[in-house]
């Protein structure tokens, strides 16, 4: 099954706000290998494959520094095609002296950690085919252990770096929250995810559409009780959230705005914030 797209509901694109559009631009074409699909003075929309927007990165008037223990993003996560691909991914980083934060294998996946100039957790990674997760009831079994880094690079074609594939999707964004129940009474009898990870009690929960491992991660690990960053800090500015239909979008509006959630509508497209303060897009899939 295809996990980003209808009739399942995924992330689409983030929208990051950073201290110095440049530098990020460098980072993000010559680092992390997305391309310019639309640039403005103060923003640049980057694509994998030169059609599907991944991420926006803007500089606003008086940013300042990210905030720590504020709510907000963790990480963003790209996922690309094959082992292979990951296994480029690895060894560009290692050749450009790139510091990575960490690279695991999570069972479902394998994963490499970074961040970018402002400290924007990053996340790049492969899944493994879905028949292979295991699941202990409703609960898909995850892990942390670490990467089989050269079995891993053993996979890599020794091509030259072009960059990330044109297959690369958003596969997950992974947030700050002050509170774990609001957040997945939010995102499941809200917005219609379904908990499919709550195994780490009282510090993390994941939720998914259509039985993957996470679309969405929830976490208190910096953030129990914290406020939202101010508007103009270096951070997660939205991210968006493609619902299968004009039906469930409705039905996912009305949800949320009957838990007292704050909606607003821009240009016909709702705008919805979880009890983090964190903005969601709220999309209606279309096929390419």
């Amino acid at each position: 099954m295809n996990f980003h797209q209808a009739p399942c509901t995924y992330v689409g694109h983030v929208h990051l706000k950073v201290q110095d559009l440049n530098r990020s631009l460098n980072f993000y074409q010559e680092i992390i290998g997305l391309r310019i699909l639309e640039q403005t003075e103060n923003r640049v929309l980057l694509t994998a494959d030169g059609k599907i927007p991944l991420l926006k990165i803007e500089q606003p008037e008086n940013v300042t520094p990210n905030q720590p223990n504020r709510t907000g993003l963790y990480h963003f996560a790209l996922l690309v095609p094959k082992r292979s691909d990951l296994a480029e991914v690895l060894l560009h980083l290692l050749q450009a002296g790139y510091p990575l934060q960490g690279a695991s294998d999570h069972l479902v996946s394998e994963a490499i950690y970074l961040a970018d100039p402002d400290g924007n957790g990053i996340e790049i990674y492969r899944d493994r085919p879905s028949e292979s997760w295991n699941w202990d009831g409703r609960d898909v079994v995850m892990t942390t252990e670490p990467l089989q880094a050269q079995n891993l690079l053993a996979e890599g074609k020794g091509n030259e770096w072009q960059g990330l594939p044109s297959g690369t999707i958003m596969g997950h964004i992974h947030l700050q929250v002050s509170d774990l129940d609001a957040a997945e009474k939010f995102y499941c009898k809200g917005l219609g995810l379904i908990l499919v990870n709550s195994k780490y009690g009282q510090s993390a929960r994941f939720v998914s559409s259509g039985g993957y491992h996470h679309h969405i991660g929830l976490n208190t690990w910096h953030s129990k009780g914290a406020p939202a960053a101010d508007e103009n800090s270096v951070g997660l500015k939205l991210f968006s959230l493609v619902l299968p239909s004009q039906e469930a979008r409705s039905r996912a509006v009305a949800q949320v705005r009957e838990m007292g959630a704050i909606v607003i509508e821009e240009n016909g497209t709702p705008f919805a914030k979880d009890p983090s303060g964190n903005l969601i897009e709220l999309q209606v899939y279309t096929s390419i």
